[in-house]
């Protein structure tokens, strides 16, 4: 039996900032991260498009914004001082018809809410100043998006903890988790652990961890969603300055096709939102029966299913047609043509979603009174990553005293 102060599940960015997090409010503690995978930020970090998220979307006053505006802040200063690469280009928000307009300015009220100095509302002429082969009726320019690669942030935080005495185990998945009165006990595929508390970040595996917390199947499922990229081929780069946004659908937690110039100089063009039937789905091919099983046997889902069936065999659509993804691009870019892009990455969203079919917008902990477990923590909790693992470990603390 291995005995540690705190035991995280999770080597994603969210695991790794709140260990850090912890070791700033008490250097003593003996934490241990349990990761499944051989590496670090293998899932939703590693396949993140390097977006630093400004807090726009938000609703003022949720965990969403609150952990968005602080986290961006703590993420460029922690890049700041272990010198990591990253640069604030700006975006610009588009709206190519009427019908988005009532839903620009909702964001546009959400973004001076929130205290984002500098956005404005923008003409069409001064979109083309801006991001000279796009177009739209009305646009927001955004100046304090960025864009970072966030392995890097968290190799350099992978370091900085492993510096200070945190134990990382790779390739050890955690079968059992035992509650007693005055501590936890856990068991891996290669050990047993003891510990006062536990924190699970294991993102497209939370609601798994919350079954085994609970002992019953847990009342959200994570949901998985591939998101599908296309690269622009290097002679057609210069059809993008920086970073190019629709306005999203109000009905879904997901920022629609987009354009993100990457901190590399490489240009993305995507994501899609569609169902993968595979938690570690990346590719259109893989597929997991008992994950499948899982997610089309929720109640939860099939009430999402029989509300959303069109939009969900549009994306399906959109996934094999690459001629339909060329189509969402041309609304921001018209010159874009099939030619000019090439298939790119995918990563895999983990998008909790509750029992009435309602996709969970906003961060969600639950937690007891010796476990805290992350259940939805999708975009943009990279960039939220260090706020949020100060929340945690704020209340990790308060457990263990």
């Amino acid at each position: 039996m291995k005995n540690f102060d705190v035991i995280i599940i999770g080597a994603g960015i969210i695991g790794l900032s709140t260990a850090y997090e912890l070791l700033k409010k008490d250097s003593s503690l003996k934490i241990c991260i349990l990761e499944k995978e051989p590496g670090i930020a293998f899932h939703q970090t590693g396949h993140n498009s390097g977006v630093i998220h400004s807090g726009i979307y938000y609703k003022p006053g949720t965990a969403k914004a609150v952990n968005c505006i602080n986290g961006y802040k703590m993420l460029t200063q922690f890049c700041d001082s272990h010198e990591i690469p990253y640069e604030i280009c700006g975006k610009i928000i588009i709206a190519v018809e009427e019908a988005e307009l009532n839903t620009l300015q909702e964001l546009y009220k959400r973004g001076v809410s929130n205290k984002l100095s500098g956005i404005k509302l923008i003409s069409n002429k001064e979109i083309k100043e801006i991001e000279p082969y796009a177009t739209g009726i009305q646009g927001i320019f955004v100046p304090q998006t960025g864009i970072v690669n966030y392995r890097t942030v968290c190799e350099k935080i992978q370091q900085d903890i492993k510096d200070k005495g945190v134990v990382i185990n790779f390739l050890e998945q955690v079968l059992e988790i035992k509650q007693n009165t005055n501590d936890i006990k856990i068991k891996s595929n290669k050990s047993e652990y003891n510990s006062p508390v536990l924190i699970s970040c294991a993102g497209l595996y939370a609601d798994k961890i919350g079954g085994l917390i609970s002992n019953k199947k847990a009342e959200f499922r994570i949901i998985p969603f591939r998101g599908e990229y296309y690269h622009l081929r290097n002679t057609s780069n210069y059809l993008i300055k920086n970073l190019i946004y629709p306005v999203p659908d109000p009905e879904f937690p997901f920022l629609g096709v987009h354009f993100t110039r990457k901190i590399v100089g490489i240009v993305e063009a995507g994501p899609n939102a569609v169902l993968a039937f595979s938690k570690e789905g990346y590719k259109k091919n893989d597929f997991n029966l008992t994950e499948t099983i899982d997610t089309l046997s929720f109640k939860g889902f099939r009430k999402l299913a029989r509300r959303y069936w069109k939009t969900g065999i549009y994306e399906l659509y959109r996934s094999f047609s690459k001629k339909e993804f060329v189509k969402s691009l041309q609304r921001l870019v018209p010159q874009i043509k099939a030619e000019d892009i090439i298939p790119g990455g995918s990563g895999v969203r983990a998008q909790a979603c509750d029992s009435q079919g309602k996709l969970i917008d906003d961060f969600l902990l639950i937690e007891n009174e010796r476990i805290i477990n992350v259940c939805n923590a999708p975009s943009p909790a990279a960039t939220s990553s260090f706020s949020i693992g100060e929340t945690i470990s704020e209340k990790i603390i308060k457990k263990i005293s």
